[in-house]
């Protein structure tokens, strides 16, 4: 059901054609780096969009006007050898999209004893990187690089950073996130300003009623709800404090919501609804968990408390294959040195230690309804914790600490809750991350991910915060 698309990249290569002629070998040497590349890039799971060589002004127009056309996620320069900056700078200028420009020289090293000119000048793609930096910035162009050797795995581990931060950055530009029901009352923290996701993201914001589920869950068949509950029963373990009724309830809430991302073509969804009485929008938001949990692992992410930040900040972890599930602090393990988090609510369950637990809850901690809840941890090993900020002056700031989950006790209540070693004392650890201004929830997602958030705020122009 996600609207997941690849990350379109345009390639493009270059050195001065003034060299040709003089030196007859090095042109070829050039295209075939050129090709290691290209396939290099091809590896990365996306749409490549390769323009060729260019070897002067004139042709870099061309190659400006076939990747404008393009509508790129991310430009990638490649400098072969020394070309001038009037042959990128109307590529950057025209296309609209972030530019990488990458320096390859061939292999770590020259051998001096042996290369003449020729050779040298194909280990020379560095000596325009300074040309490229000034003129980009004197043109209000940000400038980015990598520089390596053509098979550097630490540089395409940084090339790799910046395309998966530019699918992120594609997928916040072209989204529709729902936001659904109203802000729990009390939460300062979680209210957005929907026009400053626009304005700083891009992208739109969907305002839905809890009825606009409702209308859609009421014509849910009974076949319908039988092949959820077989979905749900396939994916989770059920305990057997499941209620029966809160559980077909919750699959006929998991079909409406599927209708509901369908018609209105959401790629992801916050919501709330405190209810009265057992009303049907208070059943509603009782039922919730399952579905959008399931949305979650299918890549679109779902976040209770009307949290449209974290969100946001759940489809962004998700498109750089983090996974990225709800969650809170919880309470801190000074004994064993752990932050112990996690949340009532959606989880991301391409990510659980375990298979899933569906577990039967009496009631919802501060708030209203009942029904069935989520519970797992977090595959052991590497995670970021990652939010984002709402600044007093209208700026988005990404937030990002990166720890390990690892092994511990957990309450069995039906939450998501992980134990995270930030390597240093949890009770510092939350002070300085709470002093970021961050709001009481985030997404907690799988790996070290914060070459990409910091690659993906330069390509927003967003401030990053690391903790």
């Amino acid at each position: 059901m996600a609207r997941k698309k690849k990350t379109r990249i345009g390639l493009v290569a270059g050195g001065l054609g003034a060299y040709w002629p003089q030196f007859p070998d090095l042109l070829p040497q050039l295209q075939r780096s050129a090709a290691r590349v290209s396939e290099r890039m091809r590896e990365l799971d996306a749409e490549i969009v390769d323009v060729g060589f260019i070897s002067d002004a004139q042709e870099g127009a061309v190659a400006a006007e076939k990747l404008r056309a393009a509508d790129c996620d991310l430009i990638v320069g490649f400098l072969t050898t020394y070309m001038t900056a009037t042959m990128l700078v109307p590529i950057a200028q025209r296309s609209g999209a972030p530019v990488l420009l990458i320096n390859l020289q061939p292999t770590e090293s020259m051998d001096h004893a042996t290369f003449d000119t020729g050779q040298w000048l194909a280990y020379c793609g560095a000596c325009p990187l300074p040309e490229m930096a000034n003129a980009f910035q004197r043109c209000g162009i940000p400038f980015r690089s990598v520089s390596g050797y053509l098979e550097d795995e630490r540089a395409w581990a940084r090339i790799t950073s910046w395309v998966r931060a530019a699918g992120a950055r594609a997928a916040l530009r072209h989204g529709r996130h729902g936001l659904m029901g109203h802000l729990y009352p009390g939460m300062l923290d979680v209210s957005t300003d929907l026009t400053l996701v626009s304005a700083n993201f891009g992208g739109h914001v969907e305002v839905l009623e809890f009825d606009d589920l409702r209308v859609r869950v009421e014509k849910v068949t009974d076949a319908e709800v039988a092949a959820k509950r077989a979905e749900a029963e396939k994916i989770f373990e059920l305990a057997e404090s499941v209620n029966e009724v809160d559980l077909e309830w919750a699959c006929r809430v998991s079909v409406g919501l599927d209708r509901l991302v369908e018609d209105f073509s959401l790629d992801s969804l916050a919501y709330y609804h405190r209810g009265l009485d057992g009303e049907t929008h208070e059943r509603l938001g009782a039922g919730m968990i399952l579905g959008a949990s399931l949305l979650t692992a299918r890549g679109i992410p779902a976040a209770g408390e009307y949290e449209l930040r974290t969100s946001l900040a759940m489809l962004i972890m998700d498109r750089l294959g983090a996974g990225g599930s709800f969650t809170e602090l919880q309470a801190l393990d000074f004994h064993r040195g752990h932050v112990e988090m996690g949340h009532d609510g959606p989880a991301h369950l391409a990510i659980s230690a375990r298979r899933p637990l569906l577990r039967g809850l009496g009631v919802y901690h501060g708030k209203r309804g009942w029904g069935v809840s989520v519970e797992f941890d977090v595959k052991h090993g590497p995670v970021t914790a990652f939010g984002i900020i709402q600044r007093r002056d209208g700026r988005f700031a990404l937030v990002a600490s990166e720890g390990e989950t690892v092994d511990g006790p957990h309450l069995q209540i039906g939450n998501t809750t992980s134990r995270v070693d930030f390597g240093r004392d949890p009770g510092e650890w939350t002070d300085d991350w709470s002093a970021t201004g961050m709001s009481h929830h985030w997404a907690l997602g799988t790996g070290h991910r914060a070459a990409e958030l910091k690659a993906l705020a330069h390509l927003l122009d967003v401030e990053f915060v690391q903790i």
